[in-house]
């Protein structure tokens, strides 16, 4: 049976074909003709008129429009009710009171003898959705007033000054089955859009749209460790903010732990020891500027916020040489475990480091102080940032895992993950994060160190450093980091900080592209795009204090 045949038979089964009697002129394009003086409503044209309905809802709902739902009939109230409640559009009542829209900008009052009704303005809606249009006829003169497209319910008996009022006419009885039909039909359009809007808004690649008559698709899934779970992405404006009182912020981390995954080397730029340990702003590390960040916060607010290393075998030793630095501080340093465990699914490569701490009792040890949530820091990420919002949103909904994704994310680009303590060490033996939902944060939050490219960008005018935060340069116009491509005389960190005798000016580069023996010298000025290419067996020098801008250089007599 093809989709079209089965929504056929749903319209027949509602009794949308059976018109109460012999149609008007106008309405026969829509019958079959008449039986025992009922009219036949042909229900191919009752499908497509609901489609280019349902189509024009959903273009409305993409822009997020106002929707008014007007409903006189009793025995469908509940039934509309359930459709605005699940589409969470709001319906204003308004429209029961006369001159509800032509008079919409002015304040309504109304006195009777019990009571005074004082009525704000409404909003004029983008879109009017009647169910008995018959009898809401002073409902479609007002809107056609004021040129706001109908979508409604048509009977044979409708007068034609009535019937030409209506935008988008849907031929069809006005029966309770059908009613329903109707207002889950709307409701899966309005819900898709909004789905499709929020993940537009996080750059999430663009579903397949449903037929009429079928399901609409799940929100955007991300596989976690072999298993695809519906993830549910919330927009940060979206969450609810935290208060603005320091001693209720302090009351917030007062429950967080900072864990971060120590794991990385920094092999691939040639550096031995972990990447946490490279120098990035005036002689500190990636771990000194989060150990100072972490101090601030502590300081700001008189919490107590710990940080917890947990270290790789191949990394630890080299990290309590940095911590021994920061002795005054509350760090605890642990070597993770290799676990081989599967009963445990948690996203990409944090199982081992939550159980190991489960393990080691750290987990009931951070119960014991008040602790509720781990907020998890990716070992490459520069810009980690203790959001209370988040933590209050958490916290609210008793979420058990929550994922930060830049906007402009795919499957596999998290950030920090915030986890709650106790779904770990209470139930180690179950799926612990169902549903899970993620959160999308600005791309200024994540700041990855991967190549000796974004070395050079963090270490650059670009970005300062201030209480362990990595501030990025205002004098920047364009909201996007330049691009950096650096050639293999520039892969390992030492050959990098040998070739520039100091950091190049970055502030107004759109692209960089560097390949063969290049040298940099001091006070250079890098503008627009740059590419700067030595042949085999050449050697170019940038003298000091030079300004390239929109340049293309391929030997050093270009300069």
């Amino acid at each position: 049976m093809t989709i079209h045949s089965a929504v056929i038979q749903k319209l027949l089964r509602t009794n949308a074909h059976l018109g109460r009697r012999a149609a008007e002129n106008h309405y026969k394009i829509y019958t079959y003709g008449s039986r025992n003086g009922m009219t036949i409503i042909d229900s191919d044209k009752t499908l497509v008129c609901l489609r280019s309905a349902c189509n024009f809802i959903g273009n409305l709902a993409r822009e997020n429009a106002r929707f008014l739902f007007v409903n006189t009939n009793p025995l469908v109230d509940e039934i509309i009710e359930q459709m605005i409640k699940s589409t969470g559009c709001r319906n204003d009542n308004s429209w029961r009171l006369g001159g509800f829209l032509t008079n919409s900008l002015s304040p309504k009052r109304f006195r009777s003898r019990n009571q005074k009704f004082n009525l704000t303005s409404v909003y004029q809606p983008d879109c009017v959705v009647i169910f008995d249009t018959e009898r809401k006829s002073s409902v479609i003169l007002e809107a056609t007033r004021l040129q706001i497209p109908i979508v409604g319910l048509v009977d044979p008996s409708m007068p034609l000054e009535t019937y030409e009022r209506i935008t988008y006419p849907v031929p069809a009885n006005d029966s309770v089955e059908f009613v329903y039909l109707f207002c889950n039909m709307i409701t899966k359009t309005i819900q898709y859009e909004q789905k499709k809007l929020a993940a537009a808004n996080a750059k999430v690649v663009k579903e397949e749209e449903p037929k009429i008559g079928e399901a609409a698709p799940p929100v955007d899934t991300i596989k976690i460790d072999g298993i695809n779970d519906e993830l549910l992405v919330l927009p940060y404006e979206g969450l609810s903010p935290a208060s603005d009182d320091p001693s209720e912020i302090k009351e917030l981390l007062e429950k967080l732990v900072v864990v971060k995954i120590n794991d990385s080397e920094g092999t691939k730029m040639g550096f031995d020891g972990p990447k946490s340990a490279i120098e990035i702003s005036n002689g500190l590390t990636s771990l000194d500027l989060l150990s100072n960040y972490i101090e601030s916060l502590n300081s700001q607010y008189g919490c107590d916020v710990p940080l917890l290393l947990m270290n790789d075998v191949s990394t630890h030793n080299e990290t309590l040489k940095i911590v021994e630095k920061q002795s005054n501080k509350n760090i605890i340093c642990l070597v993770k475990d290799q676990h081989q465990e599967n009963d445990v699914k948690i996203a990409f490569d944090q199982k081992e480091a939550l159980l190991s701490l489960k393990k080691s009792g750290k987990l009931d040890d951070l119960l014991l102080q008040g602790k509720e949530f781990i907020l998890m820091l990716s070992s490459d990420n520069l810009a980690e940032v203790v959001d209370p919002n988040i933590l209050n949103h958490l916290i609210k909904n008793k979420t058990k895992y929550c994922m930060e994704l830049e906007e402009k994310f795919t499957s596999t680009t998290t950030m920090n993950t915030w986890v709650n303590i106790n779904s770990i060490a209470n139930h180690p033996q179950t799926k612990l994060f169902q549903p899970p939902i993620a959160v999308t944060v600005p791309s200024s939050r994540n700041l990855p160190l991967e190549e000796t490219s974004d070395l050079l960008i963090f270490k650059s005018d670009l970005y300062t450093c201030d209480k362990g935060i990595l501030i990025r340069n205002e004098a920047r116009k364009d909201p996007d980091n330049p691009t950096i491509e650096l050639g293999p005389a520039f892969e390992k960190a030492a050959d990098f900080e040998s070739r520039f005798k100091s950091i190049p000016s970055i502030i107004d580069l759109d692209n960089l592209k560097v390949s063969g023996d290049v040298w940099f010298g001091n006070g250079v000025i890098l503008k627009g795009f740059v590419s700067i290419n030595a042949r085999p067996g050449e050697k170019i020098v940038i003298p000091d204090g030079a300004v390239l801008e929109n340049k293309s250089i391929n030997g050093q007599q270009d300069l």
